[in-house]
């Protein structure tokens, strides 16, 4: 690459934004100017707090210290529902714990704000991924230090605090994870710009962010003067949330009917899986999709652009899906490797749309929106995931 060419980036960015003293967000834009490359300690970050945040939410506003707050707010009713005596306690205390958890939304829209454009891939793939372990790592902390004082009587005897209250410990380890990413966050860069020319200028960067992962033909038609509209008019990303939404339905029918017709006899047009051949299959997948996201996913995306990757997407996912049926007709050794592969495509593919649909939700809005719309998503995305289960199983 020329040394003129690599210069661009840094020359269109410093005539796009003037900077401001004394801003935290000019300094981050400054800081992406000056380094063009991956901020992997920012995306470490990004990743532990995704890692503690596991659960559904509804958001509105993105700052550091909605963050903190949120983050508060776990810590406590985390430990509250440990020390749970009732059965309405716990379900109170678990309602909390959700609905007062907003972080996941505006973290999709840190994660694009903290990087340059051309690594917008990474950075949500790795919030994806984190999402993925934070939903096995939790089941495991809870499987192993449940009821302490029955596995391991020793160290937890009977008649102590962890005996009384026997899913204590591990609400407890939570919540003293969720404390440490309490105070990580003050170290947080905020970036919301805190000057009177905020939304002039976070327009132009947002057209040259999406210039940068795709055509200028995409920045024409998702950004422009009418950067104030209400999110429901914007159809670039009431588009993205469509296809978003649609597909979390179809990934959350997919895994509650999966295990389903792997367990069911052959003659009912299953495969005769075992609990221990459908956790294998589970298993493998989930770490294809770790090293697929990480590694495959973002020289994916520069070779084809966001667009074309999802088209791309859904276009074998829905060719798998078709695939899975004359299954039932393979014999072992076969099956089992057909099924592994089948699985980990048909994951990955929904991976790869889902991720695709938090870039262009990003790119479709200004900064001051980016946060009200990942929030509005992962709302919208709840409700479908919610109904999903009900009806791939009465299907």
């Amino acid at each position: 690459m020329a040394a003129g060419d690599a210069a661009t980036p840094l020359l269109v960015l410093e005539t796009a934004y003037q900077y401001h003293e004394g801003c935290p967000a000019c300094a981050v834009e400054r800081s992406k100017a000056v380094n063009p490359g991956i901020p992997y300690m920012r995306f470490f970050h990004i990743w532990i707090i995704i890692l503690v945040s596991y659960k559904r939410l509804a958001c509105c506003k993105k700052s550091r210290g909605h963050w903190i707050l949120c983050r508060f707010c776990r810590f406590v009713f985390n430990t509250l529902f440990g020390l749970s005596t009732h059965y309405w306690m716990a379900i109170t205390t678990r309602f909390l714990i959700g609905s007062l958890n907003g972080l996941l939304g505006p973290i999709r829209a840190y994660a694009v704000e903290v990087c340059r454009p051309e690594h917008q891939s990474i950075g949500l793939s790795l919030v994806s991924t984190s999402w993925a372990i934070g939903l096995i790592v939790g089941p495991a902390i809870g499987g192993y230090l449940a009821q302490p004082s029955e596995k391991y009587p020793i160290l937890f005897p009977a008649n102590s605090l962890f005996g009384r209250f026997p899913y204590f410990l591990p609400c407890l380890c939570i919540s003293i994870f969720c404390f440490v990413i309490l105070i990580s966050c003050i170290w947080l860069p905020e970036t919301l710009h805190k000057h009177a020319t905020e939304r002039n200028g976070d327009c132009k960067i947002g057209s040259l962010s999406t210039h940068l992962v795709d055509s200028e033909e995409f920045v024409k038609q998702h950004t422009g003067p009418a950067k104030d509209k209400s999110l429901f008019k914007n159809w670039p990303l009431m588009s993205s949330i469509v296809l978003f939404c649609i597909v979390s339905f179809d990934d959350m029918a997919y895994t509650e009917i999966f295990s389903l017709w792997s367990e069911s006899d052959k003659q009912f047009g299953g495969l005769n899986f075992s609990s221990e051949d459908v956790g294998q299959v589970l298993a493998i997948t989930g770490a294809s999709i770790l090293i697929y996201q990480t590694f495959i996913y973002p020289h994916i995306v520069k070779v084809l652009g966001i667009i074309n990757t999802s088209r791309v997407a859904v276009i074998l996912s829905m060719a798998i899906l078709c695939s899975y049926p004359p299954m039932t007709y393979l014999s072992r050794p076969w099956l089992s490797i057909v099924v592994n592969i089948a699985s980990m495509l048909k994951n990955n593919f929904v991976v790869t749309i889902n991720t695709c649909s938090f870039i262009l939700q990003n790119n479709s809005v200004p900064q001051h929106q980016r946060a009200t719309a990942n929030g509005l998503a992962t709302t919208l995305m709840s409700f479908f995931k919610a109904f999903a289960p009900a009806g791939a199983g009465i299907l």
